[in-house]
Parts: C-alpha cells; sequence; structure tokens
C-alpha cells in the first residue's frame, strides 16, 4: 500500500469517509456528528492521509492538533479521526501502517500524545488500538456520555532526533 497525504475534501477520501459514515450508520444508528472541517487537517495542525492498493483508494485516517480547551484533553494531543479501511482491504495491515505514519506524523509536529474516540461495537478497531499500546482514558468529545463510547491515549515520541 501507498500512503500519501491528501486533502480532507479529496475526492478519494470523501469516498472513504462516505463509506465509514455508512457502517456507523449500521452499526450505531446514525453517522458520527463530530463536527470536522478541512482545514483541521492542514499542517502543521493536522493530516489526512489515503492509503492506495493498485491505484485504488483502500484505507484512510488522520489526526488534527487537540489541547486542553476541550474537557478530557490536554495541550499537544493529537485527535485520530476517520480511520477505516475497505471491507475488502482489511486484515492485510493497513490500518496499522495507516496508524503508523499517522503517529510519526503528529509526534514529528510536536504533538505530544495521540487520542481517540472509538466504540464498542467496533472491536476489531479496539483490538487494534489496545496492540498498538494505546490505553483507555476518560471520555471526550462528542460522545462523552455515550454508553458505547470508548476514548484511547498513547504519548508518542519523535524517532526522528529533530
Amino acid at each position: 500500500m501507498r500512503i500519501e497525504a491528501v486533502a480532507y475534501d479529496h475526492p478519494d477520501v470523501a469516498d472513504l469517509i462516505e463509506q465509514v459514515q455508512q457502517e456507523y450508520v449500521v452499526r450505531y444508528g446514525g453517522p458520527d456528528v463530530t463536527p470536522l472541517s478541512a482545514s483541521e487537517f492542514l499542517p502543521p495542525h493536522g493530516v489526512f492521509l489515503a492509503g492506495y492498493r493498485d491505484g485504488s483508494p483502500v484505507a484512510t485516517g488522520g489526526w488534527r492538533a487537540r489541547d486542553s480547551d476541550v474537557v478530557g484533553l490536554e495541550d499537544g494531543d493529537a485527535e485520530i479521526k476517520r480511520m477505516y479501511v475497505v471491507p475488502a482491504a482489511r486484515g492485510l495491515g493497513y490500518a496499522r501502517a495507516i496508524l503508523g505514519e499517522l503517529e510519526r506524523r503528529a509526534a514529528r509536529a510536536g504533538r505530544k500524545r495521540m487520542v481517540l474516540e472509538t466504540g464498542l461495537r467496533q472491536p476489531e478497531a479496539i483490538g487494534l488500538y489496545e496492540s498498538a499500546g494505546y490505553r483507555e482514558i476518560p471520555k471526550f468529545g462528542v460522545f462523552a456520555d455515550e454508553p458505547h463510547s470508548r476514548c484511547f491515549a498513547k504519548e508518542l515520541v519523535d524517532s526522528t532526533g529533530w
């Protein structure tokens, strides 16, 4: 899989986001209503990635800078949004590759901790994050009072030495 930084409103990303929103509808009865804008994913305050296999978009995910102005978050946080792999490409390590690249880019941008929200009806996502070293934290954001919501965090280390 080839990973590229792309705009949040890039047509390939828009298609993958529509697919993940439909998956949320199936699993939870509605889409993710977290307010997002394309500008939140522009460097140095964020990035959005698309993964391509044989020229077709198969995976996506992004991070946006977050700070302590949101209850439960800390200055220097980076929040993962819209992680998704198309069903035909699951189980091939693409989600882990996107996650790793998001972590590297957030650390290089000076972010100290990666945070995310997911849900109990996404056990494969929870398994991925836990196996990658994420630990559960108190809930934050739009779904803080949602009983099926779970939030996770991982400290970031900039391995580039910069």
